[in-house]
């Protein structure tokens, strides 16, 4: 069904080349993001009281990565994730007349569409904790294949993504890398402080691609319908905020309802770690206030018609939002119950707030503080 080899070769082939540095400031560079990323720990272990003082989480390693080594990285995870969806697929096209060539042929299509959409990611990455990642990964020469054998998840930091941003800012380069790594952090203490939080994140995933449409002349027209409305083509009295997303026209009902449940619980990590990354900020980043401002007048500008187009063909603009809605969330219930209060969210799936809740905190504390301790 895909050629990951192909997608790997095509991604590495058409990503755009990094910034211009000398071997020595390579080195240099990825040396200083392993100390801030281990310098991160602490400071985010701290501030979030997630982690118990004294107790030792699942360690997960953390790997710098160049952008090459982040779409490897990538393939492998997608390999992993979309697995039995695509054995599905091929389940039922191995009794089709044919199957055998459509599949050969199909699966070279998408390698070479996959690998163009990791070759526009791969460059506009700084970080990523790798949920999905399998027991083994190809990754750079010299970079540890999976040490504790478990497959439970990964730290990446794209070394070159990060220099390219903190030259285009002008920002000092040492605080830029710190502020990177307690964002990235951040998420690495999420998942390894609430053990539950992976295979809930996983059955949900799951759930979402065991409800997809088979029909191939339904999905090529739900495509048809994102590239009308890309080039403008909108259906008549539909506003200047048309047009979908891949992911929000390639689902039935049911996927709607995942999807909304998946929207609010990323939201809620993205929005935590960006006021985690700001609380922690003033205390170790000199700049923090400058490299604020400076990276959300990067993230309002945009870009060019076909990056935005490219964006929101692919859902980023949405991730944009979550950043946003998300951090709205956490600050609201931190200023009504404390850290300690919001942690509570972290108790069970069913603490989780909803889509509804992060537009509307006090409904997250109503429901979850005040219904828990007996109030009407």
């Amino acid at each position: 069904m895909v050629d990951w080899n192909l997608a790997a070769a095509t991604a590495t082939r058409f990503v755009r080349p990094g910034p211009d540095v000398s071997r020595d400031e390579a080195r240099a560079v990825v040396a200083e993001l392993r100390r801030h990323a281990k310098a991160s720990e602490e400071h985010v272990r701290g501030f979030t009281a997630m982690i118990p003082a004294g107790s030792q989480p699942q360690d997960t390693p953390v790997l710098v990565v160049d952008r090459a080594g982040w779409i490897r990285a990538n393939v492998a995870g997608f390999r992993e994730l979309l697995r039995p969806l695509l054995d599905k697929m091929q389940e039922r096209r191995s009794g089709t007349p044919g199957g055998a060539v459509l599949g050969a042929v199909g699966g070279k299509v998408t390698g070479v569409e996959l690998g163009m959409l990791l070759s526009f990611l791969a460059s506009r990455v700084l970080g990523q904790y790798e949920t999905f990642a399998p027991a083994t990964r190809d990754l750079p020469a010299g970079d540890p294949a999976d040490p504790n054998g478990n497959g439970g998840g990964r730290l990446l930091l794209v070394a070159p993504n990060i220099v390219h941003v903190e030259r285009e800012l002008e920002v000092d380069p040492h605080d830029f890398r710190l502020w990177v790594c307690l964002h990235e952090e951040t998420h690495r203490t999420q998942f390894t402080g609430v053990p539950w939080l992976r295979d809930h994140l996983e059955g949900e995933i799951q759930s979402f691609l065991g409800e997809t449409e088979m029909d191939p002349m339904t999905v090529l027209e739900r495509f048809r319908e994102a590239a009308q409305s890309l080039v403008g083509a909108r259906p008549e009295g539909e506003d200047d905020e048309g047009g979908h997303s891949i992911v929000e026209l390639v689902q039935t009902p049911a996927q709607r309802e995942i999807l909304g449940r998946l929207t609010a619980v990323m939201s809620l990590l993205e929005g935590h770690a960006d006021y985690v990354m700001d609380g922690v900020g003033p205390d170790v980043v000199p700049s923090v206030t400058e490299i604020r401002e400076k990276f959300q007048q990067r993230r309002a500008r945009g870009a060019s018609r076909l990056d935005l187009a490219l964006r929101k063909l692919l859902g980023l603009d949405a991730k944009l939002r979550q950043y946003r809605d998300g951090e709205r969330f956490v600050r609201s219930v931190v200023d009504q119950v404390g850290m300690d209060g919001f942690n509570r969210v972290w108790t069970s799936p069913n603490t989780l707030p909803t889509k509804a809740e992060i537009a509307k905190p006090a409904d997250w504390v109503a429901r979850v503080h005040r219904k828990a301790e007996g109030a009407p």
